[in-house]
């Protein structure tokens, strides 16, 4: 599962490099982005996830979107107040299925929460209880920024601490400026973390075409380690 230290990390940025990038090595790539709040009305007034539809473009996945992202709302809230304010619930059991029945259907599949591992889905159950149940690795998507040192250590140490996998995490450059703790944030992390599985550039906006799609899996074969990301 893809998380976050907070929202606006660029988790789906991270997600759609990283599943352009093993496209092109060859692999059978799907992708779940099981709630998507803050979604706008399509011309025929159904919410269109816009995350979701990325993901799903960039890793060439042929699942339905409905499948893809079964759990859509319009206001943008984390997804168990979003989904009592709209007067709605969600089946557990059967969002864990149909997480399960796409990562049996293809050889690497790319989860993406919503903000980070403690948001609430569902009145008993955050993101980390879905990760555990589904039984999924955790990549933690820290955010290049002031804080990142704390946010990521809080991540990863609750992680750890509630039994989930963590397969590593990567470093996202949120913005074409450097500062001071940009500059350092990678040495600290690796000091307090252990080494990234990668430091993803600033790649700017990211639009649905051929173009970004080969330019964002360039980015990723030369920024992550995809070789253990893949195994």
């Amino acid at each position: 599962m893809l998380t976050g230290t907070d929202t606006g990390v660029g988790k789906t940025t991270v997600g759609s490099a990283l599943a352009a990038a093993l496209v092109n090595r060859g692999f059978k790539v799907g992708v779940v982005k099981p709630f998507e709040t803050g979604c706008a009305p399509g011309p025929e007034g159904a919410l269109i996830p816009s995350d979701a539809e990325q993901l799903r473009y960039f890793a060439a996945c042929d699942e339905p979107l409905d499948s893809i992202c079964p759990i859509r709302c319009r206001e943008p809230l984390a997804p168990a107040v979003a989904l009592r304010r709209a007067g709605r619930s969600v089946d557990l059991a059967m969002l864990h299925a149909a997480i399960l029945g796409i990562v049996a259907r293809h050889e690497i599949t790319l989860v993406e929460g919503a903000g980070g591992l403690l948001v609430p889905i569902a009145p008993s159950a955050t993101f980390a209880d879905l990760a555990r149940a589904c039984t999924l690795p955790v990549i933690v998507v820290v955010g290049n920024r002031l804080g990142a040192l704390n946010h990521a250590q809080l991540t990863v140490r609750f992680a750890e601490q509630a039994n989930l996998t963590v397969a590593g995490y990567i470093i996202n450059t949120l913005s074409p400026e450097a500062d001071l703790a940009t500059e350092t944030n990678v040495e600290g992390l690796t000091e307090l973390l252990g080494p990234p599985l990668g430091v993803l550039p600033w790649l700017g906006a990211v639009t649905c075409t051929p173009e970004d799609r080969a330019r964002l899996a360039q980015a990723a074969e030369t920024s992550m380690a995809l070789d253990v990301l893949a195994g």
